[in-house]
């Protein structure tokens, strides 16, 4: 998240070190930096408003959570399949699939795909480099204790609070080149 507004404000400075015409290739190229940044921020603002911020019986305000995906992923190194079928899940569901989607982001450190299917909710990471991180496993099945949670596995454990949530459990397996985050039924 901090890389737009970084950006914006790397815009904004360069702006305001400009003594040249508003009019100038530079003036424009700053501006445009910004509004890019800038769209890049609300879109990332309004993916995790959802993901975190959605509550059961809720209704959606904005664009559908496939949308929020898209333009979460758009102009990153990542491609994003949210499929038909996931879009066809209550909107708790959708809610989790958005959660996979940033863990499985995460294990994507060289950029790839990403793809979300249901029956069941499943996401497969996939690209010749995947790092599935085995805390980041123990966080999303919530063997991890509270207070060892870090910055790295507290998405992961959150995705595993929201598949409790539901009356499911998460279990995560890595192969050379993918990475799967399975929703299964039951909490055992």
């Amino acid at each position: 998240m901090s890389a737009p507004i970084a950006a914006i404000n790397n815009g904004v400075e360069l702006l305001a070190d400009d003594d040249s015409d508003p009019g100038s290739d530079f003036s424009r190229e700053a501006a445009t930096l910004i509004g890019d940044s800038a769209r890049r921020a609300v879109s990332r603002l309004q993916f995790y408003r959802f993901a975190y911020g959605f509550g059961r019986g809720s209704a959606i305000a904005g664009p559908a959570p496939h949308e929020l995906a898209a333009a979460m992923f758009n102009g990153s190194r990542i491609v994003c399949n949210y499929s038909e079928g996931v879009r066809r899940l209550p909107l708790e569901w959708q809610k989790l699939g958005c959660n996979l989607l940033s863990v499985g982001a995460e294990t994507l450190p060289r950029g790839g795909r990403l793809v979300l299917s249901a029956e069941p909710l499943n996401l497969e990471a996939i690209n010749e480099v995947t790092d599935l991180h085995p805390d980041t496993g123990a966080a999303l099945m919530l063997t991890t204790p509270t207070g060892q949670l870090t910055s790295r596995t507290i998405q992961a454990f959150l995705a595993g609070l929201l598949a409790k949530a539901l009356g499911c459990r998460l279990l995560a397996t890595a192969e050379p080149g993918r990475v799967r985050l399975t929703v299964l039924s039951g909490e055992a």
